[in-house]
């Protein structure tokens, strides 16, 4: 034994432990330990309260400390996702080697049945916000697939396919006690979200279809089943379709349905996902929903829950960052003081607090709307609905646009100033998931829609229903509860916006009025989310 490690107090021995800290953190419940989430769920569940109230009890003990372990060791970057193309025998399986630990965590969380008949909506919205408070972990972006995918099967029965009944057990009830995977292929390379480019060519075979061609990002790549977009043969029309990643039978031999993983993206976030390069070469798939409206039905039904996903995600992140900067604020001490009794932490913690209980707010205020409208998945705008509820199903369709941008904007800017909280530690990746729940909220920001793509659509939408909902309606029933004078000054500047060229040539003029619009759409829900706020506390 080295003689200088018996040594007691030996010279320049530093003492200072991080234990506390780390005990309390690794003590927290999610849900017990977070009084305005309780608050919220008791809002929002009524009569329900006492029992989904329990049920989550029981539930955030695991994700709190087991599943946020496991996503830990899932992220360390020698255990991501890789490929494997062929076997020993020169024949191609491509296939996906990820870690055992993703394995084990994928089973327990798809286990819970989230999606499933049985179990009740709240309950499910609130145990989805804390599961994705352990960030990606290879598993909560293919949960939010597999919602659509439901989501889609559900909308859209057809006995004439009795695959896509099988499809819809496996997935939503689970078939022998195993839940199946989903996901949504849908960009290519030359289009990205512009989903009318799509060249993948889906060729008649029968009842059913065969797929050729490329798909670019293809997230959630290991899935069992995905909702693909493709273009019918000599139709210039997007159609949306089913496809299994294996025939029955052919899993177990490592045979994909006439497909190709060609690699594995190397990505900013989500790291532990895999998101994949696909070549379709005669993949077997089954028409789902009108063949002509392809694009109303994948971005109506799938892409509307991933966006409205997103939001609950965003947040779960930013309740985590607010509760683990407190913590930390409260253990650390500079310069003979608790970094919480400096004003500039306290005013920053504060404002880390106040922008996760907002933005926690507003998720539950816009998906009680959608749990209170009728199929409010309808594609497209035009509905047979009375007038009232058309407009109630407008303002639930912006509204989660809406979310979707503001909420990632704001919860990569709330990640940012949490780690900030903790100094040089808050970047150290051991110290902190934080740092890797950052880049997750700024991958978020892009998919199902960038932010300009986003801030586009709802200026269009808003345009288009002008005549039979007008700004001053629309920004009266979206911020019901609001001050008079804000509503005013929100009406009056929405009423300006749509006059001036926001979408038109580039010059001075339409660029100033594109910031405008930007700001606006921002400043606007976020006054929405604190009448939800209001409304809670």
């Amino acid at each position: 034994m080295n003689v200088a490690s018996q040594v007691t107090g030996k010279r320049g021995e530093n003492s200072y432990s991080f234990n506390e800290f780390v005990l309390k953190r690794e003590g927290l419940d999610w849900y017990r330990d977070e009084p305005f989430l309780q608050k919220a769920v008791k809002k929002f569940t009524g009569a329900e309260y006492e029992k989904t109230h329990e049920r989550i009890l029981a539930f955030s003990p695991v994700v709190s400390s087991k599943w946020n372990q496991l996503a830990e060791r899932i992220a360390r970057p020698e255990v991501r996702p890789y490929m494997l193309h062929y076997d020993a025998f020169n024949h191609r399986i491509d296939r996906i080697v990820r870690p055992m630990e993703v394995h084990q965590l994928e089973k327990e969380v798809f286990g819970e049945g989230l999606f499933s008949s049985k179990m009740p909506p709240w309950e499910s919205f609130v145990k989805r916000m804390l599961t994705h408070q352990i960030g990606e972990g290879g598993v909560t972006c293919p949960l939010t697939c597999t919602h659509g995918l439901i989501a889609l099967l559900d909308e859209f029965p057809n006995p004439e396919y009795p695959q896509l009944h099988e499809i819809l057990l496996h997935t939503k009830e689970g078939l022998n006690g195993e839940f199946a995977i989903g996901a949504q292929f849908m960009s290519e390379i030359q289009g990205g979200s512009d989903l009318p480019k799509n060249v993948l060519e889906a060729v008649p075979d029968g009842k059913n279809y065969r797929l050729y061609g490329n798909k670019f990002f293809c997230s959630a790549a290991h899935a069992d089943y995905s909702v693909v977009t493709a273009k019918i043969s000599g139709s210039d029309k997007v159609s949306t379709f089913i496809v299994p990643a294996w025939l029955p039978g052919d899993k177990e031999k490592e045979i994909r349905n006439g497909y190709q993983i060609n690699r594995i993206k190397w990505k900013l976030g989500t790291a532990e996902l895999p998101t994949a390069e696909i070549l379709y070469h005669g993949a077997l798939a089954y028409p789902i929903g009108p063949k002509d409206k392809g694009i109303a039905v994948a971005v109506g039904i799938v892409l509307t829950l991933s966006r409205l996903e997103i939001g609950i995600a965003c947040a779960g992140f930013m309740l985590r960052a607010s509760r683990e900067a407190a913590l930390y604020g409260d253990f650390r001490t500079a310069f003979g003081k608790k970094v919480k009794d400096y004003p500039l932490a306290a005013s920053k913690l504060k404002r880390i607090e106040n922008a996760a209980q907002r933005t926690t707010a507003g998720a539950f205020k816009i998906y009680d709307l959608f749990l209170r409208l009728e199929k409010p998945l309808n594609p497209g705008l035009n509905s047979e609905h009375p007038l009232e509820v058309r407009k109630q199903l407008f303002n639930l369709r912006e509204l989660v646009l809406l979310q979707k941008i503001c909420a990632t904007n704001e919860g990569a800017e709330v990640l940012r100033e949490a780690i900030s909280v903790f100094a040089g530690h808050g970047v150290m990746e051991e110290f902190s998931s934080l740092p890797r729940i950052f880049r997750d909220v700024v991958v978020n920001e892009q998919w199902e829609g960038p932010r300009n793509l986003l801030l586009t659509q709802i200026y269009r939408d808003l345009q288009r229903v002008s005549e039979w909902y007008t700004p001053s309606e629309f920004v009266g029933s979206v911020l019901e509860g609001a001050s008079q004078a804000s509503m005013k000054q929100f009406s009056e500047q929405l009423e300006d916006l749509l006059q001036r060229p926001v979408l038109g040539e580039v010059n001075e003029a339409s660029m100033e009025a594109a910031v405008e619009w930007d700001a606006f759409c921002d400043s606007f829900f976020k006054a929405y989310q604190q009448v939800a706020l209001t409304e809670i506390r």
